[in-house]
């Protein structure tokens, strides 16, 4: 963050539309009119608050001063007189009761009313008028003691003490208040021409020193203050301006999320209406025995088949990637035997896997999987299509079952185009087509992506790997095995 009143290195930023560059640069903007509004080096935001606050201390210590005026004021009587010291004691109270007065209209008026160049001479001006009311009465008696010296030095270190608590956050009235008493007693004193006079008016000098200097410090630890609160409340108005950005932004997404939803709902309704005729039809057609002798005819069925079986799956695809980007996907888990979930993924998978030799390995004591079946169903669906896709008819397809360290391994191995090293690292992302292949080899690439989602809401992994190009892949699910399952497999035994 750049230090007040210096202008941010705009070279140094990040690019226009980035956050933190508009936020730099409405800081600037701000602080360029603040210095222009502003009388002094401080801002007007501030020049009210330590307005205000000399305002409040004043009201506050308003009971301490009454005391103060009126136990001065009967000492003083002792050298003046009771006339003079009341006269004095009346002046500086109807003083002190004007500058309360006038600091409980300042509190009492809207800020965006108040002028703060009128106010502060106000206040200087009325500290002024009360510092000249001290200044009489302790000068008053230097002649006729030689013990009331020490009694002006107290008073001294009393008033200027109590000046600088109260009005340190306007250093100017500190000055105005102090000053005028400081400066005639020790002018008073100097003029006595004695070495002990000297020495009082030396001391009298340096407290006022001291509390100018204390004055400084209060008002600069102050001002610090408002400063961190201000950055304080302008991060948290930032952050809330943030919040509600994001909240509508968060919003406007889920209505569009929805809306997309049914309209893909809607849409995949009103196409896969027809393609279930489409398929009914060319599957009877398919099996008619006139057909059965015309071989053109019968590969073109075969043909309008396989076309709308693939268009069926991409609508799935679709459904699927969208119901995972929007919703999420909420497994419901059963127990189930991994050999009925392989097979009745090849089972769905028949037409596509028709010219494939397919070697099913599975053993038969394997334990059952906590999951959601018809999930990894779909995933095996996928696998099984990608294998189809990237390998030669004719080819084999391998699916090998293990189990190992509590972990259920589904492996499917192909004889087919294999994986590059940058293929295998992007084989399961969202759109991800192997280059090699995309002007011959049609599809989404949403299906692994597919196959990983719905593997990974069932806590498992999926991994990919090949030997390279041309020497098959082999795509492998990693599910947990719970430690109920052999429980399971008993009871089921028992039943």
């Amino acid at each position: 963050m750049p230090i007040s009143g210096e202008q941010p290195d705009l070279n140094a930023l990040p690019p226009e539309s980035s956050p933190v560059n508009r936020r730099l640069a409405t800081q600037h903007v701000r602080e360029a009119r603040d210095r222009l509004t502003s009388s002094g080096e401080t801002k007007p935001a501030f020049e009210y608050e330590l307005l205000r606050q000399y305002a409040q201390n004043r009201i506050s210590a308003s009971l301490v001063i009454l005391l103060l005026v009126a136990t001065v004021g009967f000492m003083s009587s002792v050298w003046s007189g009771a006339l003079a010291a009341g006269t004095w004691t009346v002046a500086v109270l109807v003083t002190h009761a004007v500058i309360v007065t006038k600091c409980r209209q300042f509190l009492e008026k809207p800020a965006n009313e108040i002028s703060i160049r009128a106010w502060r001479l106000r206040f200087i001006t009325l500290d002024l008028f009360y510092g000249l009311a001290w200044m009489f009465i302790l000068v008053h008696p230097v002649s006729v003691d030689d013990n009331s010296g020490t009694f002006m030095l107290f008073v001294i270190l009393l008033v200027v003490a109590v000046s600088s608590m109260l009005a340190s956050s306007l250093p100017m009235a500190v000055f105005a208040a102090t000053f005028p008493v400081t400066t005639a007693i020790a002018l008073d004193f100097v003029l006595q021409g004695r070495l002990r006079d000297y020495i009082l008016s030396v001391m009298a000098l340096t407290a006022q020193g001291y509390f100018a200097a204390l004055t400084y410090q209060l008002y600069s630890s102050t001002l610090a203050t408002l400063q961190a609160r201000a950055e304080k409340d302008a991060l948290i108005g930032e952050l809330e301006q943030a919040k509600a950005i994001s909240d509508e932004a968060r919003r406007r997404a889920e209505a569009a999320n929805i809306a997309k939803s049914r309209f893909l709902a809607q849409m995949s309704h009103e196409l896969r209406t027809p393609l279930a005729s489409i398929l009914g039809a060319a599957t009877v057609l398919s099996a008619a025995p006139a057909l059965r002798q015309e071989k053109k005819l019968t590969a073109l069925v075969h043909d309008v088949r396989d076309e709308a079986e693939r268009l069926n799956n991409d609508i799935q695809n679709l459904l699927d990637a969208t119901r995972i980007s929007s919703d999420g996907i909420k497994p419901h888990v059963e127990w189930a035997d991994p050999g009925d979930i392989i097979n009745s993924a090849v089972e769905r998978c028949r037409h596509r896997l028709a010219d494939r030799r397919i070697v099913i390995d599975v053993p038969p004591d394997l334990p059952l999987i906590h999951v959601d079946p018809i999930l990894i169903q779909q995933a095996l669906v996928q696998i099984f299509d990608n294998a189809v896709k990237y390998s030669e008819s004719g080819s084999q397809i391998k699916v090998a079952v293990r189990t190992q360290d509590g972990r259920l391994n589904i492996n499917v191995t192909d004889n087919g185009a294999g994986l590059t090293t940058t293929e295998a690292a992007k084989i399961w992302d969202r759109f991800a087509r192997g280059e090699r292949h995309a002007a011959t080899t049609s599809g989404s690439g949403l299906g692994l992506w597919i196959a990983s989602a719905f593997i990974g809401a069932n806590d498992g992994k999926v991994s990919a790997t090949s030997e390279g190009p041309g020497l098959g892949t082999t795509l492998s699910i990693e599910l947990p095995v719970s430690q109920d399952a052999l429980p399971q497999l008993e009871s089921g035994a028992d039943e």
